[in-house]
Order: C-alpha cells, then structure tokens, then sequence
C-alpha cells in the first residue's frame, strides 16, 4: 500500500511539473503585455521597466520559469535573507553557507490586478466551487443510480428506452449550452413559479448583510451533474444487467429471497464498482469543469475568477487556479484506487 501511494505521489509531481511548464510558457506566448494591463498606457518607460522587474517579467522566459518553480516546490534552496523568510513563512530551515535549504508552504505569487496572495484567492473562491461540485455530484450520483436500477429491472421496456434516451442526450449537450438554456427557462421564463434567479452567488449582501442565498446553488448543481447523471444511469444499468445474470444471483432466486433482498443485498453491491469509480473520477472532473458554468451562472468560485484572470492576464491567478485543479485530479485518483481495493477484495493495489 505505502509502495503504491508513493509511486503514485511520484507521477502526480510529474504531472504537476508537466502542467506548470505548459499552462507557463502558453501563458507567455499568448498576445497582450499584464505591464500593460496594469501600468496603462500614460505610464513612463522607467516605471514600466521597475514594474517589470518588480515582477520578475524583465527575465528571460528560462528564468521566470524556473523562479516560479522555486517559488511552488515545497522545497527549495533561497537566499539567507529576512524578506524571503516574510515572503514564503518557512516551516523549517536548514543554514549552508550563505544559503538556506527550506520547508515552506507553496507560494504562488500575488495577482497583478489586486495586489492579494493568489493562495489567498484561491481559498476564498475554492469553497463556492467545492459546493457546487459536490451539490452536484450528490444529485448526479442519488438519481443516476436511481435511474440505472429502474432501466436495468425493466429492461427493453418504454421506461428503460426513455432512460437510455435521456441519459444519451445528457451525455451528448454541451455544459454551456445546457447551462444558458436552463438560466433561461428556470431562471427567466419561470421564474414566477420556481423563484429561481438567472444567476448569483453562494452569499449574497442585503440590508440584513450577508447571508446564505441556497437557493442559487440548484440551477448550477443542476446543470453540471446532467453529465455525470447520465453515464451512472448507463454504468449502473450495464453494471446491473451483468450482475443479474450471475450464477449467486440464480442461487439468491432459489433460496426464497425476494426481489429486494436480491437487490439490496447482492446484486447492487457487486454492481457498484464502476460506479464508485465514475462517481470518484467526475468529482474532480466536476471542479475543474465547472468554470463556465459558474460564469454563466456568476457564481463566484474558482472558474469564475480563473475566467475574470484570464480576461485581466493575470498570470499568477491563472496558474494557482490550474495546479489546484491538477492536484485535485491526482488526489482523488489515488482515493478512487485505494476505494476500489477496499470495495473489491479482488482487486490488489500494484505499483
């Protein structure tokens, strides 16, 4: 088990490293100057160039690189001074020479629009994100399963076909346009009787000051988990189907259990496996997705911010908001492994 969680905590850095060095040199590569952005264009050449260099953007591209990495890495070798020790907050520190070799906390920089510690941003906006994916992935999982075993025990039946129908459209529309044409029938044109707004955050401030708007979660939720929906209801149909044509199931039938029991206990536990890992895989596909459909709906979280930097060029937010996501995905995978080693005893965790 340690063998495994290492090696797999190895390809995860690598994944990381790959992802940082490709979304960096993308980044530079695009049109448009952030000295621009942030200077505007009455702004003398010698404050550009301080500005430049007070960002680190007068380097060459090799070396903004690689103090960028030095600034993520967990562990890095710095200079012996007082302002890296404010700027990174050192968790342990080991003096050679004139340098340090130090434990710290990844620093990704602060954002060129706000001045703010991008961790800080991400932080704050990760949580209406974490909402969202999870609301989602509740709705998705609860009636996906739901639907799957209803398809499966009336299979070539009408509702199996209305279904497998749905639940095939659901994989095939695209998240944006689902998302603006639900804003619009629920949030619009019905709004009178469902009194669901177009769009809106997680907090809302009024006259009372801020609190917590619910309620504009669901349309969100709603319109994110159709994809995920749709492939648990297929998963757990398929997975269902097998399942129920196995000898134990036969066996269950001619001891006297009732379709329930054969169900409950037998059948839908050896028929989660896929689900598990399809459930496991779309949460994190599920925060790294959700970015248009939190702009369209303005719900402030990480997509709606990373989409906002990407209009502002504002590289450091950018780039924390895509190594969150990625370490995410590496997380989770590893979970879903561990979760299907300990659902399935048939399945042995190799590194």
């Amino acid at each position: 088990m340690f063998q495994f969680i290492a090696r797999r905590l190895l390809y995860g850095v690598m994944v990381i490293f790959g992802v940082l060095v490709v979304v960096f040199f993308i980044f530079h590569i695009l049109p448009g100057d952030p000295i621009n952005m942030l200077a505007g264009r009455d702004t003398s050449a010698m404050t550009r160039r301080e500005m430049a260099k007070d960002l680190g953007l007068d380097l060459p591209l090799s070396e903004q690189l690689g103090q960028y990495l030095q600034d993520f890495s967990p562990i890095a070798l710095h200079d012996n001074t007082i302002a890296n020790e404010k700027k990174y907050s050192y968790l342990l520190s080991l003096g050679i020479g004139s340098k340090v070799l130090v434990l710290k906390a990844p620093y990704l920089r602060r954002s060129y629009q706000t001045g703010k510690r991008v961790d800080d941003i991400l932080i704050e906006n990760l949580i209406g994100t974490l909402w969202l994916a999870f609301a989602s992935m509740l709705f998705a999982t609860a009636f996906g399963v739901l639907f799957g075993i209803i398809a499966a025990l009336n299979q070539n039946k009408w509702i199996d076909h209305l279904l497998v129908t749905a639940s095939v459209i659901g994989i095939s529309a695209p998240s944006f346009v689902a998302a603006i044409l639900i804003s619009l029938l629920f949030g619009y044109y019905l709004h009178d009787y469902t009194g669901l707004e177009m769009r809106g955050p997680l907090w809302v401030i009024n006259e009372q000051g801020r609190e917590l708007a619910l309620k504009n979660i669901i349309l969100p939720a709603f319109t994110l988990g159709l994809r995920p929906l749709a492939i648990i209801v297929q998963l757990t149909r398929s997975s269902m189907l097998e399942v129920l044509t196995q000898d134990y199931i036969r066996t269950a039938k001619a001891k006297g259990l009732n379709r329930y029991q054969i169900i409950a206990k037998h059948a839908l536990k050896n028929a989660m496996n896929p689900v598990i890992t399809a459930v496991s895989g779309w949460l994190a596909t599920l925060v790294g997705g959700a970015f248009f459909i939190e702009y369209i709906f303005q719900w402030k979280g990480l997509g709606y911010i990373t989409i906002k930097s990407v209009e502002q060029l504002d590289f450091p937010v950018v780039m924390g908001s895509t190594l969150i996501v990625a370490i995410f995905f590496i997380l989770i995978s590893i979970a879903v492994d561990i979760l299907y080693a300990v659902v399935d005893p048939r399945v042995r965790l190799k590194g």
